[in-house]
């Protein structure tokens, strides 16, 4: 699993918000508005540097969302505009957005002091290095590049789609710590992004979470987001068990043994279980363990 930014504050509590105090500086990211802004930055937002000091910010979304731009607008003290366009997209033959666009050179500065790289960023991104509200931090970076709602089957999820380590080792972290749910962060083979995915009780626990009561954040998601805390496990539904793990002892007594029948009963695991893992490590899938020193 990749590793969270060691540099990144330690998650710690995860509980109420502290009080919104007044006289907040622009982007101070323990205040809830401007955390959640950032995150949504990150994700969603392009600083392009133009000659000498020229330069922009700028997020384009769906039209239908262009109350959150209204909401970062209110908050940056600076002047900024809100435009709308239709263009030709992949998706659509008339696509309806929504751009706000920040051009002061200390605004920028700001934003690109706390983590917002100039240009490509979307591997480069990482959660904040200094105090920061984390919840709504996340719930910004889920606004712009994850969803929450039902899958097809009416279960409840929460999810990410991010090409960054770091911010995806975070959310694994700390849904972890709220929640229990485990997940491994594996690029996929397409394009190379993480898709971490919450379904059932941890997605219920997070959304209502990350999506509390007068928060900052998109009408549809935060409507997504009340809507999962109605859902029960059904009583013919059974609870998965979260699995034990391969340890590095097991996978040399597999390959010692290279033979899953013979290996299931020294390890007190079923032969498919042994067959699958003795798979991966041949073909590379997992990496191999390394070699044991001796009398271990």
């Amino acid at each position: 699993m990749a590793e969270h930014d060691t540099s990144a504050p330690a998650l710690f509590e995860i509980g109420d918000l502290p009080p919104t105090s007044p006289g907040r500086s622009f982007m101070d990211l323990e205040h809830p508005d401007y955390a959640y802004m950032f995150g949504f930055l990150q994700a969603d937002g392009h600083l392009a540097q133009g000659t000498g000091r020229k330069g922009r910010l700028t997020v384009e979304i769906n039209v239908r969302d262009i109350g959150v731009l209204h909401e970062f607008q209110r908050l940056t003290p600076y002047n900024s505009s809100i435009t709308e366009r239709v263009r030709s997209t992949n998706f659509s033959e008339e696509h309806h957005s929504a751009v706000w666009t920040l051009c002061d050179l200390n605004a920028r500065a700001t934003i690109n002091g706390l983590g917002l790289p100039y240009g490509r960023k979307s591997k480069k991104i990482t959660p904040p290095r200094m105090e920061f509200s984390r919840r709504d931090y996340l719930r910004g970076v889920i606004d712009a590049d994850g969803s929450v709602g039902h899958t097809g089957q009416g279960l409840p999820f929460v999810s990410l789609t991010t090409a960054s380590a770091a911010v995806g080792a975070y959310l694994c972290r700390y849904a972890k710590a709220l929640t229990g749910a485990a997940r491994q962060l594996r690029r996929n083979t397409r394009d190379g992004v993480f898709n971490v995915v919450y379904t059932k009780e941890a997605a219920v626990q997070l959304a209502g979470h990350l999506y509390y009561p007068d928060c900052l954040a998109l009408d549809r998601k935060r409507t997504a987001a009340v809507s999962l805390a109605s859902w029960r496990r059904p009583a013919d539904m059974p609870v998965r068990d979260p699995g034990r793990r391969w340890k590095a002892w097991e996978d040399r007594v597999l390959l010692a043994h290279d033979d899953a029948a013979a290996a299931a009963g020294e390890l007190g695991r079923s032969e498919a279980s042994c067959s699958v893992r003795l798979w991966r490590l041949k073909t590379g899938k997992v990496r191999l363990p390394e070699t044991a020193a001796p009398g271990l």
